[in-house]
């Protein structure tokens, strides 16, 4: 399926770069967006040269403001007649930044919920149109197997912070944001999964957090391109998968009440 466009969040290294590089030389527009420019920018050079494919373009972003979420959306509608996939990779892990300190986005939300969750909500919220029209179109979140259950009354974990806690809170918001547009974009054309894509991949995140790797870059990309490319998975949608397996996520993804609650919070802390 090449030759369409596709949105990659945090593509300027790890998982999103690698990911952008085996869907460039497929022969597809990404839009690699960066929050440094420089990064960005020495990446999509990078696949430029590698694969000979001029259809890249960066967009920049620090998805710790809502702000600049939203400036990367309109970006993003302004520049782009279509959108056949979002993928929404970019995420902080437990320990980097800040050594498993808690900290806050600059709209004062705990950074891990804004940046791994918040952030592509509502990037998705403002693309969702774009993504109607261009449909078939899929949206892909890459989350994790590290998952614990949502605390609704300390989201933002003011009271015992913990790193992991707060990173693995953040991986949960996302599946249970899946499954609830799964079901809202039913009939569209549009779909919305998400991933684990592989265990401990030796990612600059996995690295600072643990000091070593247990599953290659290379898996973790072909369990990411399946989701947004493979033609099997056509209309497929809410679904979890561990590496190319469709699994089981935390129950408290299937809680209907669960999921109301974090789109009523989302709703009003994006607003």
């Amino acid at each position: 399926m090449p030759g369409r466009t596709i949105l990659i969040t945090g593509a300027s290294d790890g998982l999103g770069r690698a990911v952008a590089a085996e869907l460039a030389a497929g022969g597809d527009t990404v839009l690699l967006h960066a929050r440094d420019e420089a990064r960005g920018q020495a990446a999509l050079e990078e696949i430029r040269e590698r694969t000979g494919n001029d259809a890249l373009r960066l967009y920049l972003a620090d998805l710790a403001s809502l702000d600049e979420v939203r400036a990367l959306a309109d970006a993003v509608l302004a520049g782009e007649p279509r959108l056949d996939a979002l993928v929404n990779n970019a995420g902080i892990g437990a320990t980097l930044p800040g050594e498993g300190e808690r900290m806050e986005s600059r709209d004062g939300h705990e950074l891990r919920f804004a940046v791994n969750y918040l952030a592509g909500f509502a990037l998705t919220r403002a693309l969702l149109g774009r993504l109607r029209e261009s449909a078939p179109a899929r949206i892909v979140n890459v989350s994790s197997a590290g998952q614990m259950a949502i605390d609704f009354d300390d989201v933002m974990l003011e009271d015992g912070y913990d790193g992991t806690r707060a990173y693995c809170q953040s991986k949960l918001a996302q599946i249970l944001f899946t499954f609830d547009l799964a079901e809202e974009l039913r009939g569209t054309g549009v779909t919305a999964t998400c991933l684990h894509p592989a265990t401990f991949m030796p990612t600059k995140m996995v690295m600072h957090w643990r000091g070593s790797a247990v599953s290659t870059l290379e898996e973790g990309v072909e369990a990411t391109l399946r989701l947004i490319r493979d033609p099997e998975l056509e209309g497929v949608s809410g679904a979890y998968f561990n590496g190319t397996r469709e699994a089981r996520a935390d129950a408290q993804a299937y809680d209907p009440d669960a999921r109301r609650r974090l789109r009523e919070l989302s709703e009003r802390l994006v607003a």
